[in-house]
């Protein structure tokens, strides 16, 4: 004998065929039941490029403001562009903008692999530890409180 729940999960399927317009109906739904508790995200996205002289892109970064802090999601500088603030001026753009729209913190993660010393210098604190991911490595959560 099958209970309500066993007949109200077969009123639903798992569907692998996620178009652009129901990928959008998650996010939606997801921000509409956030936002009913923490009220409006104000999500903006944070995009700079930096360009060579040719008008090539040699780094850029990638993120967004919402409820008052700043994600970066990506942060990649060309390897012939390193060593010369790139990334320093990258961030700066991100954190003065994210000042601008009222964020008061920054988060943001990095393999152990990648830039956890550049971050650090940068005012950076680490608050958390993914240990085994990817496998035989770890990832690092950061954040920093923004001045004003």
């Amino acid at each position: 004998m099958k209970s309500s729940e066993d007949e109200s999960s077969d009123d639903f399927r798992i569907d692998d065929k996620v178009e652009p317009a129901d990928e959008a109906s998650v996010v939606r739904g997801l921000l509409d039941f956030n936002e009913i508790r923490l009220g409006p995200s104000g999500e903006q996205p944070v995009k700079f490029v930096a360009r060579d002289s040719a008008g090539t892109v040699v780094g850029g970064i990638l993120g967004h403001t919402r409820w008052r802090w700043l994600y970066i999601a990506k942060l990649w500088v060309d390897e012939r562009a390193r060593g010369q603030g790139l990334g320093t001026r990258l961030m700066v753009a991100a954190e003065d903008l994210a000042r601008s729209r009222g964020c008061t913190d920054v988060s943001l993660d990095t393999f152990d692999y990648q830039a956890r010393p550049f971050y650090e210098v940068l005012g950076y604190e680490l608050f958390g530890t993914l240990e085994g991911y990817p496998p035989g490595s770890r990832q690092y959560y950061l954040r920093k409180r923004l001045g004003t």
